[in-house]
């Protein structure tokens, strides 16, 4: 009264079963194999799916080729600012970063501690007035 699933395998022919890696079935076989579709595939199938990827690859290639040189035309005319670069000064686990002058607040950045620092009193405010 025991259900025995059925196994499905792939015999190696010109390599040792070690040496397949991924990619090397076409897509449809695996997803047979992994019970993800009932039937196998047919040859016709597989050529068509197979020409179907190749088509989108080729067709996704000459939309980016247009979008490029559109956007280069843009930028060209001034209808598009060019993206900014951005200047990485530092590192944020530096102690010092983004710090150039003493500070009178006392600072703390992973494991090191900086006291503050005596700032002379502004030269337009005086004690006296």
């Amino acid at each position: 009264g025991q259900i025995i699933q059925e196994r499905r395998f792939v015999e190696a022919i010109n390599r040792q079963a070690y040496q397949y890696e991924m990619g090397d079935f076409p897509i449809e076989w695996e997803a047979w194999i992994r019970k993800k579709r009932k039937d196998p595939p047919t040859i016709e199938e597989i050529l068509k799916n197979e020409n179907y990827r190749e088509e989108m690859k080729q067709k996704i290639k000459d939309v980016s080729e247009k979008d490029k040189l559109l956007q280069a035309k843009e930028y060209k005319e001034g209808l598009v600012a060019k993206p900014a670069r951005t200047h990485v000064k530092g590192h944020a686990s530096a102690p010092y970063f983004g710090k150039e002058e003493p500070s009178q607040d006392p600072t703390s950045t992973a494991n090191t501690f900086q006291p503050g620092s005596w700032m002379p009193p502004r030269s337009g405010s005086s004690p006296n007035k």
